[in-house]
């Protein structure tokens, strides 16, 4: 063995959600026997260290080695390899995309992290039609799938707010954004994937073909098997946006419209809404570049101590189309009751709209504001706690001032697949609330500490006045907190995993098996 590995065979802290436990180290004949594999790509034994990163920047597990696939015939011959070594190889295997998730979900610790934008992507297949549809790597970035789709006049449904994540990335585990209450999240638009399981099986499956494979994958958090292609369903796109923001102080009114146009057969195409709590700069945040109409005037909104939220939607259409989209726009907005002076609108290409966080990233990045530790909260919260959950936390527990957004907006539930891993709340409509902080001080209301204190202020609260609260993006400390987010579901979530993961080789990250003492029959 190489002098390299060794500093990779020490003893690490492994946070296994349970408690802190002693990683199990790979030995030298299992590091060995990787690089006997036959790969059309290469492992990397040293400068491992990106792997161990990721957006939260809150956890940072060393793995032994990385995978950078030639092939999906790699990624399934390194699961299989480890698969036969028996269940008392410790070996572990995360899929790592964009590295975007929150607490360390991407990372393995002393165990094989699969670099999948290392994948090769033979070109996308863009099939038009009645009913057309792209074929896509698991690794590649949905940006890249919108540029492709947009030559041929086309554009997946459903989004994620940042489209520099990886299809397989969010397709494990949800994919939400202002859409989703039209056309569902992004797992509700998905036709085929193609999986490589935890025994190393290459499998192709549908709702039709290896359908519970399909529909466990589908929000499953990388439990049941590594998505390597998927076929996404797509709609004719348009060129241009209406992209418009208003205001209001009274939260009964904001969630009212919210719901009503959630619900409307003819609505806008993009809804969601924000909390703004004490602060200027309110019709702009780091997620947009929203640049109204009429920016003097629109830089007279400030809370100034108050709780205002504002409504996001945009209207699409195409410039020949302009005329009626204005009269629909206005016909929309008549039914609305924000308050009057409060309206800005701007127009931008689709394209723009849909980039639209990543240029502020870019921005942020230049200012070294972009790598700084993300202690995100996402929720999903029933429509009949939403009133008593904004009461308290943003009347109580947030009432300072917060420069970070807080999304909130409605969605349907009948959009949503029961079938797949996903679990939301038992009503026909929640909403899916976002603390999306950035802490980039070592002390003070910036600090990583201080927000993790409120959102476990936020959590407890939820739990304590009975909310109903799903965790999105879930974080769970213990089986028993994994086994009430399931509730019912959790014994399928268990056969599933017994099915196509039984040695608890994938994701290790995300806490929810643990190799060393994994009980399938629980």
């Amino acid at each position: 063995m190489k002098p390299s590995v060794l500093p990779y065979l020490k003893l690490f802290l492994l946070f296994a959600f349970g408690g802190v436990t002693t990683a199990h180290v790979p030995d030298q004949d299992v590091l060995a026997s990787l690089r006997e594999l036959p790969l059309d790509g290469h492992f990397s034994f040293h400068d491992v260290s990106t792997a161990a990163r990721d957006f939260g920047n809150l956890s940072t597990f060393m793995p032994a080695a990385v995978l950078h696939p030639g092939s999906v015939d790699d990624i399934a011959t390194t699961v299989r390899h480890i698969f036969l070594r028996g269940e008392h190889s410790m070996l572990t295997v995360a899929a790592r995309g964009h590295g975007h998730s929150l607490r360390g979900q991407c990372q393995a610790a002393g165990g094989i992290v699969i670099k999948m934008e290392s994948l090769p992507t033979a070109k996308m297949k863009v099939h038009s039609g009645a009913s057309p549809y792209v074929d896509a790597s698991g690794g590649e970035l949905w940006i890249n799938v919108l540029h492709e789709t947009f030559k041929y006049g086309l554009a997946p449904k459903s989004w994620t707010d940042y489209l520099h994540l990886t299809i397989g990335g969010t397709l494990s585990n949800a994919g939400v954004s202002g859409q989703t209450f039209r056309h569902g999240p992004q797992i509700s638009n998905v036709k085929e994937l193609e999986i490589v399981t935890g025994r190393g099986d290459i499998v192709t499956c549908s709702s039709e073909q290896n359908s519970d494979l399909f529909h466990a994958a589908l929000g499953g958090l990388g439990q049941f098997g590594i998505i390597t292609r998927a076929r996404i369903a797509l709609e004719p796109a348009p060129k241009m946006v209406r992209w418009i923001r208003v205001l209001y102080s009274d939260f009964t009114s904001f969630t009212e419209d919210q719901e009503m146009l959630i619900s409307a057969e003819m609505s806008f195409d993009y809804i969601e809404g924000f909390v703004i709590i004490n602060r200027t700069g309110i019709l702009n945040n780091w997620r947009s570049s929203f640049n109204p109409q009429d920016p003097e005037w629109s830089s007279q909104f400030e809370s100034d101590g108050r709780v205002l939220f504002c409504l996001e939607m945009t209207k699409n259409y195409n410039p020949e189309e302009a005329d009626n989209m204005e009269q629909e726009v206005n016909n929309l907005l008549y039914l609305l009751r924000y308050i009057p002076p409060s309206l800005f609108h701007t127009d931008v290409t689709y394209i723009e709209f849909l980039d639209r966080v990543h240029s502020s990233e870019v921005k942020l990045r230049a200012k070294g504001m972009w790598e700084v530790p993300h202690p995100w909260l996402n929720l999903m919260i029933p429509k009949s706690s939403i009133h008593t959950f904004a009461k308290e936390v943003f009347g109580k527990i947030l009432k300072d001032s917060n420069n970070s957004p807080i999304l909130l907006y409605p969605v349907n539930k009948f959009r949503w697949d029961n079938r797949t891993s996903v679990v939301i709340p038992d009503e026909e409509i929640f909403y899916l609330v976002g603390f999306l902080s950035s802490a980039p001080s070592s002390s003070g209301p910036h600090s990583v500490e201080h927000t993790l204190n409120l959102n476990n202020q936020i959590i407890e609260f939820s739990d304590k006045a009975g909310i109903g609260v799903k965790q999105y993006l879930p974080n769970y400390n213990s089986e028993q907190d994994w086994k009430a987010h399931f509730e019912a579901r959790w014994a399928t979530f268990l056969q599933r995993k017994n099915a196509y993961d039984p040695l608890a080789i994938l994701a290790p990250g995300q806490g929810i098996f643990q190799k060393a003492s994994l009980s399938l029959s629980s």
